[in-house]
């Protein structure tokens, strides 16, 4: 509360929103961790800000309500880590992004992983190494045998694996090992989409998160993974980032124009008299 509020009223004055009524708040973890933030938030909010309704939604719903709007589809969002939601307007589904220990697979931590796994694997002398990738490590890192120690004890691991996946799209033109691991991650990505997608009509397919900024070394394999996986799936651009989503919510709460499925720990209404 002591970051929301302020965040929340600095909002609403730079809107010129006098008066709050509808308060959308989305953020990663509600989904699996947030059974206490869901109990707790509505009557902080309604106590601190006078606020009569209040959504709680997973960053993946504003992320897709950004990207799609209110009609069926799936959302693939891939940064540091990877989830896919999907929804029939009925009820919510969603794939993977349960960390990079678990899961995230195909997500920035999981390809900087493997092409680190590449780099040391080449430094042994090991197959399945690669020398452009054991390169790219030690520029980045310097001497691959200090990577343990560097990268096991930082609690910021997930950002440092992903922030060499720009190494593996860039030495993918050459490198068939790091262009495999790319077509690895696009493998994984299709399978958590195809798992979530509504399996009738022709449902929207948008992607978003800063992973995607790879271009062609990523997109190319992904498209093929996707086409084969969802031909039913119409490949769209996303018209919004979450903030959009989380405002679009907002406004067809306070509207009284809800065509979402709600009640669910993915996204949570809560209104007050």
């Amino acid at each position: 509360m002591e970051l929301l509020l302020p965040a929340a009223r600095a909002a609403a004055a730079e809107a010129g929103v006098e008066e709050l009524d509808t308060v959308v708040v989305g953020a990663a973890g509600f989904a699996t961790l947030g059974d206490a933030l869901r109990a707790e938030l509505p009557d902080a909010l309604a106590r601190e800000l006078g606020v009569r309704t209040v959504a709680l939604a997973a960053d993946a719903v504003t992320a897709y309500v950004g990207a799609l709007g209110p009609r069926p589809g799936v959302v693939l969002t891939a940064g540091t880590g990877l989830i896919a939601v999907g929804t029939d307007l009925r009820e919510w589904r969603r794939a993977d992004g349960w960390g990079h220990l678990l899961g995230d697979c195909g997500g920035g931590a999981w390809i900087g992983r493997a092409g680190l796994e590449a780099a040391l694997r080449a430094h042994d002398g090991r197959d399945g190494g690669s020398a452009p990738l054991l390169a790219g490590a030690e520029r980045q890192f310097g001497q691959v045998r200090g990577l343990p120690g560097m990268l096991y004890p930082r609690t910021d691991r997930p950002a440092v694996l992903a922030s060499f996946a720009p190494r593996v799209a860039a030495c993918a033109a050459d490198d068939p090992v790091a262009a495999d691991i790319l077509r690895a991650a696009a493998r994984h990505m299709a399978e958590s989409a195809a798992a979530v997608c509504p399996a009738d009509g022709t449902p929207g397919l948008a992607l978003t998160g800063g992973l995607f900024s790879m271009g062609d070394p990523l997109l190319v394999p992904l498209g093929e993974e996707l086409a084969g996986r969802l031909p039913h799936a119409r490949r769209v651009p996303a018209e919004g980032d979450p903030l959009d989503g989380s405002v679009r919510i907002a406004g067809a709460l306070a509207a009284d124009r809800f065509p979402l499925p709600t009640g669910t720990a993915m996204l949570c209404v809560v209104r007050r008299p």
